[in-house]
């Protein structure tokens, strides 16, 4: 395979997920977030918790997300359609990557006395 080839089909992928990132609501995908209590396990701002795991503020791909989320195993249900549809989980997706990155703590002068 060519180079302008790879490099062509790298950035149509690299689009094609800021798309369908695009597409989903942060707003939208808050409500979702705790509708479906998400946020039991993952955190009020997706940081993790106890049970689940960090998923903000850099998510899996929308892609990885749906498969994990429709297919996990664990302590974890999985989510069909039916109870959290596609949509929602573009929603949610927003918001993860919504979330701000925590400031680093050599700039929060509390944290460096």
């Amino acid at each position: 395979m060519s180079t302008e080839l790879r490099f062509a089909l790298v950035l149509a992928g690299i689009l094609f997920n800021q798309a369908a990132t695009a597409a989903g609501s942060a707003e939208k995908g808050k409500a979702a977030y705790v509708q479906h209590g998400c946020w039991q396990c993952h955190g009020f701002a997706g940081q993790g918790g106890v049970t689940g795991p960090k998923l903000a503020p850099n998510p899996m791909p929308p892609e990885a997300l749906s498969a994990f989320v429709r297919n996990t195993r664990g302590a974890m249900p999985p989510y069909q359609a039916a109870i959290l549809s596609d949509g929602d989980l573009a929603d949610i997706h927003a918001y993860l990557l919504s979330i701000p990155k925590a400031p680093d703590y050599k700039s929060i002068p509390l944290l460096n006395h």
